[in-house]
């Protein structure tokens, strides 16, 4: 960890001090490239990328503090360019504390009381920035993600279990029935990471995990429509809810097929100092690879 911080801070000057350094810029602890063309670029270079476009999915590794640092470079300069027409969207809160977190963004509430009655992750440090820099700005946050409860509910009891709800209660998650077909890409890929079918201990675990899916694609969908014209939703959510296209991203499209995404998946890379980049194409528009511990 005192590896991780101490680079931490040497990026967060390095990158201040080097914001128009050419693409071949050689020293820093993360690349970044265009999985379509292959062209690698700086951060500066990606944010001019991003236009034309309604949300901006940031893939994350939670306990990438490299990462941490160059979402709030992006957010920052893509304040630049939108002004108060971008929001930023965030999964690590969830749609109950929407007004929590409005209150804090307000000055009503301190940090502690936000962290303590809006459920914060524990974690919450590497995300404080990003909200801290918000209220600075007077940017809209969105606690787009479903309240736990509802997930937990989902999965103990099926997906009809949530159709008594009361409707203060369903205005917070998706719209039901929740779309979570057990078969295609995503429900692959959520076997594969719980390590095999014999590993999943529940039916209902992977309709549970769309729910969270379904939520944010709910709570993008209603920023991008309250937002002003030509803004621009910066989304920031590990990258099992993006990367391939699928979960919240493709939850999203399900909802408005004519929204224009883009997205990112960031994460420390095992092949750091040589990138296999044929093998991260599928996975984002942009990939930025990160360097690990003892590169």
């Amino acid at each position: 960890m005192k590896y991780f911080s101490l680079i931490a801070v040497i990026l967060f000057f390095t990158l201040s001090a080097r914001a128009q350094a050419g693409p071949t810029e050689t020293g820093l602890p993360f690349k970044i490239f265009d999985t379509k063309t292959g062209e690698q670029m700086t951060l500066r270079e990606l944010a001019d990328h991003i236009n034309k476009t309604d949300v901006l999915f940031w893939g994350e590794e939670h306990n990438d503090s490299i990462g941490h640092i160059l979402e709030l470079k992006m957010l920052k300069m893509l304040h630049e360019r939108y002004d108060e027409k971008l929001v930023l969207s965030l999964e690590m809160f969830e749609t109950d504390c929407q007004v929590l977190l409005d209150e804090y963004l307000g000055g009503f509430i301190n940090k502690e009381k936000l962290i303590k009655e809006a459920r914060a992750w524990n974690n919450y440090e590497d995300y404080s920035s990003l909200v801290d820099y918000a209220k600075e700005h007077k940017l809209q946050v969105i606690a787009a993600n479903s309240p736990r409860r509802y997930n937990n509910l989902m999965s103990k009891r099926g997906p009809k279990s949530l159709d008594s709800l009361g409707s203060n209660s369903k205005a917070l998650i998706a719209k039901l029935p929740i779309y979570a077909p057990k078969s295609g890409d995503y429900y692959k890929k959520f076997v594969n990471i719980m390590g095999g079918e014999n590993n999943i201990h529940s039916p209902n675990m992977f309709a549970s995990q769309c729910l969270w899916d379904a939520t944010m694609a709910k709570s993008i969908e209603q920023a991008i429509s309250n937002n002003k014209k030509n803004g621009l939703v910066m989304h920031i959510c590990g990258r099992f809810h993006s990367d391939e296209y699928l979960g919240t991203v493709a939850q999203l499209q399900r909802r408005n097929k004519d929204r224009k995404v883009l997205t990112i998946s960031c994460f420390p890379a095992e092949d750091f100092s040589k990138p296999n980049y044929e093998a991260y194409e599928n996975l984002a528009d942009f990939v930025v690879l990160v360097m690990k511990k003892g590169e």
